[in-house]
């Protein structure tokens, strides 16, 4: 019987490495401190529960995105799989059902019997064995406490998830489907138009709503630009937002035969196809101020609100220097870290990150060295970026095609040239022992 290993958080990057190492052999005790203490954004007991957003980014291996899914099905990701047994239309992008995709996970780890779930909180690292933190960017303060003390510090940052309305509130007659530039099903999107006079108005009541007060946060730090409130985002500029979520190319509303002035696009939040998403509408306003001035789209003149919009404070260690890319401390042999508290960035890089955790944690125990994966894949280069300690300014990053090496050839035509990438990092797999 080999030794136990404990894994801290039940997110995506928890419930990967948990998986990885069972399937190598290692008993696994998986901590998740719901439903004794919850965070300022989880609402649900299960594991694997999202909160930003219910879209795990673009399906295409030819993307970013997609060549990282790609990579964690040949390293046999649960959560990809899971995403595939629930996912709601969405044009180009895997998008999920949340409430299923966390039930088919908590599902499949309380049937696993390597796997024992816990429902406590832990508030201290321990000091021996193997230990695995994927706590997230919520880690609660007091575990938090103790790692920044172990780490000589930590970054935070505000993140903020947008709302969601019931799709029988929605005017149809002033909406239309479509996905942009037809790519995906005709019905992924619902969007939601507005003409020059009707975005002029909704800008300004916009950037002058009342913001939520954020009592419990660190108001010292700034907004993260990869999921920026969009009365943040507003106020850089009248055409910021229009150039930006409510981007209308790529669309026409049938109603009037062009392309409208802006675009708010809704996207299927289950899939029965009940709720819908207000995409890029992550936002910090009051809740009667989201209700009054979202409600400004005439398609959403009468919307009813399912979830309003919160903001909440993610924490994230300055990983390099501190981890190796096996994801391992520095500091301390058997400990390791996994998910958006490494720095890496979106629900599939989290939940990447924690099945390299996982499999290295599983080697150190059986006496096997680290794998280390290659700068030419994705999930390589991510791991490479995070314990880079030539980065001066470390910021969380997601998966994207500029963290790759380039080709040896020259391509132009930039669709081409991310297909070679994704090919050439596929590739790479074949020559290594992900066991």
């Amino acid at each position: 019987m080999k030794n136990d290993c404990l894994v801290i958080g039940g997110g995506l990057a928890g419930v990967e490495a948990a998986f990885q190492l069972a399937r190598r052999g290692i008993n696994v005790t998986l901590a998740e401190m719901k439903p004794v203490r919850y965070s300022p954004a989880h609402t649900h007991d299960g594991l694997a529960e999202l909160v930003c957003s219910n879209s795990l980014k673009a399906e295409r291996t030819g993307s970013a995105a997609g060549l990282l899914k790609a990579e964690m099905k040949l390293l046999g990701s649960v959560c990809v799989e899971a995403a595939y047994k629930c996912r709601v239309p969405a044009g180009g992008a895997l998008a999920v059902d949340r409430e299923k995709y966390s039930q088919i996970i908590t599902g499949l780890v309380e049937n696993e019997p390597l796997i024992t779930l816990e429902r406590r909180e832990i508030t201290k690292i321990p000091e021996e064995g193997t230990v695995i933190i994927a706590t997230g960017p919520l880690t609660s303060d007091a575990l938090a406490e103790d790692i920044e003390k172990l780490c000589g510090g930590s970054l935070s940052f505000f993140d903020a998830a947008a709302p969601i309305v019931t799709a029988e509130s929605i005017d149809m007659s002033r909406a239309f489907t479509a996905s942009r530039y037809e790519r995906g099903g005709e019905d992924d999107y619902i969007n939601c138009p507005l003409n020059k006079e009707e975005y002029e108005a909704f800008y300004r009541e916009l950037v002058n709503a009342e913001v939520a007060e954020t009592h419990s946060f660190d108001k010292k730090k700034g907004v993260y630009e990869g999921c920026m409130p969009i009365e943040v985002m507003a106020s850089r500029g009248a055409d910021t937002i229009r150039f930006g979520p409510l981007k209308p190319v790529g669309l026409r509303d049938p109603a009037t035969g062009h392309r409208p002035w802006a675009v708010l696009q809704l996207r299927r939040e289950n899939e029965e196809g009940t709720m819908y998403n207000l995409v890029g509408f992550q936002t910090n306003l009051k809740f009667s101020e989201q209700k009054r001035v979202f409600s400004m789209f005439p398609a959403l003149k009468n919307a009813e609100f399912v979830r309003y919009g919160v903001m909440h404070r993610n924490t994230f260690i300055n990983s390099p220097g501190l981890l190796g890319p096996d994801f391992g401390f520095l500091g301390r042999e058997g400990l390791y870290f996994a998910g958006q508290i490494t720095g890496v960035e979106g629900y599939m890089e989290s939940a990447s990150s924690g099945i390299l955790a996982g499999i290295n944690a599983a080697r150190r125990m059986t006496g096997r060295e680290p794998l280390d994966l290659p700068a030419e894949t994705m999930l390589g280069a991510l791991s490479h970026y995070i314990s880079d300690t030539t980065v001066t300014n470390f910021q969380p990053m997601g998966a994207s095609f500029g963290l790759l090496p380039p080709l040896e050839e020259k391509i132009r035509d930039k669709k081409l040239r991310y297909e070679k990438l994704a090919q050439r990092a596929l590739e790479r797999y074949k020559d290594i022992d992900i066991t």
